[in-house]
Parts: C-alpha cells; sequence; structure tokens
C-alpha cells in the first residue's frame, strides 16, 4: 500500500500553559500543504518494522510511525506484522510536522485494510496517545486544535495560498523550545478562537503568529533574516512554522511563490518547497 504523508504549517500558535501531565495546553491553526513523505506498508511480514532513507529518523520504538502501527493492532486485539518504509522529502525537526503525519498515515492505512474498524474518532483518540499533531493529520484539513491538539475545529475562512518553505538546514528541540518559554504570559482562548467562527476570516496582518518564534530567533538570528528575506520577495506574510525551524511565506499564486523560490533557492545549507495550502 503506497500512502502520501503531507506536511502542515501552523499559520498561529498560541500556547496557554502547562498541564499537571506535563503536556502543555495550545490553541493553534494548522493546514497541510502539498508536501510529501511517501509511506509503503508491507502486510507479508510477521513484525512490526520501520524503515526509511533519512539517517536522522529512528528505526525503533521511538519512531511515530512504527508506535501507531503497534497500538493499532493492540486496539484492535490482532497480534500482526506490517513493514513500513518511509522515503522523506518533509525535512526532519523543521516543525512541518512529518513524524506526526508519518503515524497518522500509518493509522489511515491500516484501518482501510483491516476494514475500518475504528471510527475516526477512535483514530483521533488513539493518534492523541501517540502525539499531540497526530490527531489533526486524521483529517488533513484546516483546523483550529486546542487542548493538546486533541480539540478539532474545522476553520473554513482560510484563502488558498501558496507556499514557500524555507529549511534552513538545522533543526530545534520541541522540548527546548517549551522549556524557554515564558509562561507567565496569560492568554484567553475563547478571545484567540471566536473571531474565526463568527466574524470573519484568517487575516495575515492580524492573525499570523507563533509563541515560539521570538524564542528561536534569539538564538538563531537567521530565522529572522529569512522571514525578511521572504517579505522583501512577495510574501504577504512569513512566520515559523510549530518549534521550528522551518519557515514559509504565504503568497497569493503559485507563480509569485516560485519566482521568490528561484531568487532565493541559490542560498547554499537551505531546502525550498513551493507547495499549496490543502483546503
Amino acid at each position: 500500500m503506497k500512502l502520501f504523508s503531507p506536511a502542515k504549517i501552523n499559520l498561529f500558535l498560541h500556547i496557554l500553559g502547562k498541564r499537571p501531565d506535563g503536556y502543555h495546553n495550545l490553541v493553534t491553526l494548522m493546514c497541510c500543504v502539498g508536501l510529501y513523505d511517501i509511506v509503503r506498508l508491507d502486510f507479508s511480514v510477521r513484525d512490526v518494522s520501520v524503515a526509511c532513507n533519512h539517517p536522522l529518523v529512528p528505526l525503533d520504538h521511538t519512531n511515530l510511525a512504527c508506535r501507531a502501527a503497534k497500538r493499532f493492532f493492540d486496539h484492535i486485539n490482532r497480534k500482526e506484522g506490517v513493514g513500513i518504509s518511509i522515503e522523506k522529502q518533509i525535512p526532519v525537526g523543521a516543525g512541518l510536522g512529518g513524524g506526526s503525519s508519518n503515524a497518522a498515515t500509518v493509522l489511515l492505512g491500516l484501518n482501510r485494510f483491516y476494514g475500518l474498524p475504528l471510527s475516526r474518532e477512535q483514530l483521533i483518540a488513539l493518534g492523541v496517545s501517540i502525539g499531540a499533531d497526530v490527531p489533526f493529520f486524521i483529517d488533513q484539513k484546516p483546523a483550529i486544535a486546542s487542548g493538546v491538539g486533541e480539540i478539532l475545529e474545522p476553520c473554513s475562512g482560510i484563502e488558498p495560498y501558496t507556499v514557500l518553505l524555507v529549511f534552513p538546514g538545522f533543526s530545534i528541540s520541541t522540548a527546548e523550545m517549551f522549556k524557554n518559554f515564558n509562561f507567565r504570559l496569560t492568554k484567553d482562548i475563547e478571545k484567540i478562537k471566536i473571531p474565526f467562527f463568527r466574524n470573519r476570516n484568517f487575516d495575515i496582518k492580524r492573525d499570523l503568529h507563533n509563541d515560539f518564534e521570538k524564542i528561536a530567533e534569539e538564538k538563531h538570528p537567521e530565522l529572522a533574516s529569512i522571514k525578511n528575506v521572504l517579505l522583501k520577495h512577495g510574501a504577504m506574510g512569513a512566520l515559523m512554522t510549530g518549534s521550528g525551524s522551518a519557515v514559509f511565506g504565504l503568497y497569493r499564486d503559485r507563480e509569485s511563490a516560485e519566482k521568490a523560490y528561484s531568487t532565493l533557492c541559490r542560498h547554499e545549507g537551505r531546502q525550498l518547497f513551493v507547495a499549496d495550502v490543502i483546503l
């Protein structure tokens, strides 16, 4: 079975506080974009295993896709095996959700292969136990995620942007970002969410925001430079996604994004991708 596993971007990301269980309450608007890992499932094997073409992807139980397969089989009470092969196109450790997307893709593929034993709600509940972003990738539709990521509310007020993604060539630790975040800043989750459902659509100038960005830019000033270059080359807005390190620019159309790409792709050590937001 060959499956396509999309990347995501966060159009806004607000951290609300730390929970007693060690996780963090947040509210974020996420969209999938047309940059994909390719996941292949081989059902001719007895055990669960994972292989990947990227040297930084773990091949043991810490791999989210491997964990997803084991949780799925436990949940349906079957001792089965599957060989998971991941062809990475999404940069690793970039805040683009590649690992979570791979896990959700495995859950969806296994569920289809075994005759849909789990409902959407069951898949989302299973996803939460694997990783905070996994539930979002079950639907792969623009959504505001809250709680630790398991509460999903569809968001239709987003234009069909084209994005220019820039991976600077280094990763940023999510744990390190949370460790350095100032939790004394309190926010009202309803004030953040309500405008998108009652009054207006997503507005780049007003809403594009990432609580992690300043922390990341203090340690990696080149991220601010990348944002400025994207804005200089026609982006309507630019932002770091997730906990970093990838930065994206939002463009009105693909032609504008590709024109910027042709200018920016000369920088050695960076990876650039043009992709459409998936609505």
